[in-house]
């Protein structure tokens, strides 16, 4: 019997930690299996253990005080996918873990003295046989050419691209591989951007896939994700599970098919906390490793999948029509500065989006308004002394919150009372600046009083049921006009949406960020995709300032391929993805002359080992968060070089650096593929 096993705690430490076993251990725990362990005097971890052995360490070991699990809950195959994420990341093995597990199974043992029963799938809504449900959904000609296109393409690449434009019948061809892949015993992984998107699509796949199907994202509780988490451990596993970014950590016995739908969303990156991974690049790390298929979906693809598909790295199937037959969507500009010289404005809307929507309710159509900004309004003013309120905690103006009668930072969540006087010249005339859904709501509401009018955003989907019902109201039409953020551009299918509305273009082409001009076109030509899905054309009305910008023109004309050849040359010229990889080196500290002193030291270091490679440093546009002051560094990295050394170099400078005595109480994480 080992006396010692090396076990993973869900911390920020890169190192694993040793522990003892009692002499007569009641249950031998393996590698994978969950141990409490003691840390210091006081605390208690449920550690993973990565390794038995009998090599006493140089240091006094504690004892393991339990192992709550015979079987183990990590499979040896996850600690591989786990260290690659660790390694790839730069971030340490218990990020990695505490990511990876649902909440309860990181707790002690008295979390979990009872063990969850098996998860309980529901029963398929309306369909009998669910071979029998697959057969009451056939591919067109074109589908079917399109997947027997995959097909071929998987034998000379592991990973495909579908280019489809939208409403051109994707997801007929998923559930079509899907079947085709459980039918040959495999299992199947389709992950999704957004959870909102899962409402719709988890209700269409049980009508085809019964109780063979699970899903798996943050909105469900934690008893319901530790459930299908020990599902996918017992000998029944499901067969497909629908899910998110955390989907990827889930034990797959059998993994053959992987699907990631809408797979250009900037949802798949995780930003804070660690790992910051992306989950689409994970997750074909994951297929690889499994030897399955993976198929990357979407009408508006990144450029980095688009290039991969081009040069051959990956496969390119491309439907370029929709189903049925049904043209994409007309798109009007409309120059909302020349509206606003002329005093035809109201509020936020031209005279041409209000007819236009009057004319689709007159005609029991339904409107979807898209405008990336949540709350009331993003600035308030003085009037007298151009006061603006300011979070005190981040660097970032507060946006107003009718609804709530707060101002809330969105950086930090803090809540703030929105003033009676400006606190600066004690002035009265405090006006709101710009335009959030919250007011675009009341505004259309006043405008068209019998409208029934729904709004859809991060203040009004926080519930796990507030989304659904939501989208619920709209499918049945008990809901006129929906008013949403990037929410409502992801995926979503409905029948008698006649006009979508692009209220401020503006605001995606101003971002600075080498992808704001990729992102304005997917955001745009993704939610223009909601109009005229079936039935009459569409139409769709974008309101900008800027009417001549090539973007725009590229939307308006559904223009995919002229707007990666614009973005891909500039990318190339400057060297920017997909042409390298680009690693964001973040430095924080709530002295702002230290954070300043720590960042000029670090570039100086990292140009001794990287050169011009090296860009910065610079303050981000916020460059204050919950009281740390924040710079960032830019390194480029050619595809061709190592990224394992590159990884070693930069952890070692981070070491060499928080080793000075100026810097301890500093932080420095990377961000890598931003």
């Amino acid at each position: 019997m080992p006396r010692y096993v090396d076990v993973i705690l869900p911390l920020p430490l890169r190192e694993t930690f040793t522990y003892e076993l009692e002499p007569k251990c009641p249950v031998l725990p393996q590698v994978g299996s969950r141990v409490v362990v003691p840390l210091g005097n006081t605390k208690t971890y449920t550690g993973i253990v990565v390794r038995l052995h009998d090599e006493e360490p140089a240091y006094a070991t504690k004892r393991v005080l339990e192992v709550p699990d015979e079987p183990p809950v990590v499979q040896p195959a996850q600690l591989q996918f786990w260290r690659w994420i660790a390694d790839y990341y730069l971030c340490s093995l218990g990020d990695v873990y505490k990511a990876a597990l649902p909440g309860t199974l990181k707790k002690g043992s008295t979390a979990e003295r009872k063990k969850p029963t098996a998860a309980k799938a529901l029963p398929p809504k309306d369909a009998g046989d669910s071979t029998n449900a697959w057969r009451g959904f056939p591919l067109t000609d074109v589908q079917q050419q399109a997947m027997h296109s995959i097909e071929e393409q998987w034998q000379k690449h592991s990973v495909c691209l579908l280019h489809g434009v939208t409403s051109s019948g994707k997801t007929e061809i998923y559930i079509h591989l899907m079947q085709k892949a459980i039918e040959q015993g495999q299992q199947v992984l389709f992950m999704l951007p957004e959870i909102v998107l899962t409402a719709q699509l988890t209700e269409r796949l049980r009508r085809v896939f019964g109780d063979r199907l699970g899903v798996y994202h943050s909105r469900h509780t934690d008893r319901q994700r530790v459930e299908l988490y020990r599902r996918m451990l017992s000998d029944k596993p499901c067969d497909i599970v629908v899910g998110v970014r955390s989907s990827i950590f889930l034990p797959f016995r059998k993994l053959g098919l992987l699907i990631i739908d809408e797979e250009h969303e900037t949802s798949f990156k995780q930003q804070d906390p660690a790992p910051r991974y992306h989950a689409r690049n994970a997750a074909l790390v994951l297929a690889a490793q499994h030897g399955a298929k993976a198929l990357l979906g979407s009408a508006t693809p990144s450029l980095e999948s688009y290039h991969n598909a081009l040069s051959g790295k990956y496969g390119l199937v491309t439907l370029r029509t929709r189903y049925a037959g049904m043209l994409l969507p007309d798109i009007e500009v409309v120059d909302a500065q020349e509206m606003q010289r002329k005093k035809m404005m109201t509020g936020i809307f031209t005279p041409q989006l209000l007819a236009h929507i009057r004319q689709a309710l007159e005609q029991r159509k339904q409107v979807i308004l898209f405008q990336n900004r949540r709350g009331y309004a993003p600035v308030m003013e003085c009037r007298e002394c151009g006061w603006t309120p300011r979070c005190q905690q981040c660097d970032v103006s507060l946006t107003v919150h009718r609804s709530l009668s707060r101002m809330v930072c969105h950086y930090c969540g803090t809540v703030y009372d929105i003033p009676t006087a400006c606190p600066n010249c004690q002035g009265h005339d405090l006006s709101s600046r710009g335009y959030g859904t919250e007011r675009i709501e009341q505004q259309l509401q006043s405008i068209l009083p019998e409208a029934r009018i729904a709004r859809m955003d991060l203040d009004t989907t926080r519930s796990r049921q507030s989304y659904e019902q939501i989208l619920h109201d709209f499918e049945q039409g008990n809901t006129d006009i929906l008013i949403g953020t990037q929410m409502v551009t992801k995926g979503l299918d409905f029948d008698n949406v006649s006009l979508v509305g692009i209220l401020s273009a503006d605001q995606m082409l101003a971002q600075p960020d080498f992808r704001s001009y990729e992102r304005a076109f997917q955001l745009m030509e993704q939610v223009a995709g909601r109009a005229g899905r079936k039935g009459a054309r569409g139409h769709v009305l974008l309101q900008t300032r800027d009417a001549g910008n090539d973007i725009v023109q590229q939307v308006v004309a559904h223009d995919y391929e002229g707007m990666y050849r614009q973005q891909a040359e500039e990318r190339e010229l400057f060297r920017y993805p997909p042409f390298c990889r680009v690693v964001f080196v973040y430095l924080k500290h709530r002295n702002e002359s230290v954070v300043e002193s720590l960042a000029a030291d670090m570039a100086a270091l990292m140009r001794q080992v990287f050169g011009q490679r090296v860009l910065g440093p610079d303050t981000p546009p916020v460059g204050r968060v919950q009281l740390m002051h924040i710079r960032k560094l830019i390194l480029k990295v050619e595809l061709t070089a190592s990224m394992s050394a590159v990884r070693q170099r930069l952890l070692a400078l981070q070491a060499q650096v928080l080793e000075m005595k100026q810097y301890r109480t500093a932080q420095i994480h990377y961000d890598v593929d931003y």
